[in-house]
C-alpha cells in the first residue's frame, strides 16, 4: 500500500508557519508523504498543487482568520478541477464555532489550538483511508 500523500500550506499572508512545519513532521514521522507548499499560498496554486502531486488530503495550517475568507474559494477551485480531496483545516485561532461553520462548508476535520499531534495524525489517516 503506497503512503497517504498530504498537501500541506497557508492560504494567504499568514507568517506562521511553525506549526505548520510541526504538524507536517508528525505526519512524516507517521509514515506519509508531505508536500510542504509553505507560505503565501492563494485557492489556485493549492488545488492546482493538489491536483499535479495526486494527494490524498489538504492541509491547510491556519493561524489568521484569513482562512475563513478564502476557504469558499478553495472548494469552487476543487469543483472546476473535479478534485474530490478532502481539506482539513488546523491552527490557533480555529474556534469551536468556526470549526461547526467550516465543517459545515465542507471541510472534513478542523483542528484547534489544544489538539494534540496524534489526533491529527489519526485523522488525517482515517479521512484519507475512507477516500
Amino acid at each position: 500500500m503506497r503512503p497517504i500523500r498530504v498537501l500541506l500550506g497557508i492560504l494567504g499572508s499568514d507568517l506562521h508557519e511553525v506549526g505548520a512545519i510541526a504538524v507536517a513532521r508528525a505526519l512524516r514521522d507517521a509514515g506519509m508523504e508531505v508536500i510542504y507548499l509553505g507560505r503565501f499560498n492563494l485557492p489556485p496554486d493549492i488545488v492546482r498543487a493538489a491536483h499535479e502531486e495526486g494527494v490524498d488530503v489538504i492541509g491547510l495550517s491556519c493561524h489568521s482568520w484569513e482562512y475563513l475568507h478564502y476557504l469558499d474559494a478553495l472548494f469552487e477551485h476543487l469543483r472546476e478541477r473535479k478534485l474530490e480531496v478532502p481539506v482539513v483545516v488546523g491552527g490557533s485561532v480555529v474556534t469551536p464555532e468556526d470549526a461547526r461553520e467550516i465543517q459545515a462548508k465542507g471541510v472534513a476535520a478542523a483542528f484547534g489550538p489544544t489538539a494534540g499531534t496524534a489526533e491529527i495524525v489519526a485523522t488525517v489517516e482515517r479521512i484519507a483511508r475512507a477516500e
